[in-house]
């Protein structure tokens, strides 16, 4: 199966989860499908959500909760 990786589309702040007190969008393993939502990304006070254009298993995040991150940056790999 082939790698396929999700790309940041602007700079900011990623977040796994829609707020502090919520279960992040999605796990390492789970499955996903296209157009699901595996973050959101902060930027100049609003948050964009990252949603996904390939279907299968997200192997793992490459960034971590509340990181800082550039546009184009590698955030997920999922596999499918």
């Amino acid at each position: 199966m082939a790698i396929h990786k999700v790309s940041a589309p602007l700079a900011g702040i990623f977040y796994r989860r829609p707020s502090p007190e919520e279960a992040p969008f999605k796990s390492e393993g789970d499955r996903i499908s296209v157009g699901d939502t595996v973050g959101v990304i902060e930027a100049m006070k609003s948050f964009f959500p990252l949603e996904v254009e390939t279907g299968g298993r997200l192997i793992r995040f490459l960034v971590n909760d509340g990181m800082e991150i550039e546009a184009g940056q590698i955030l997920v790999e999922i596999e499918g």
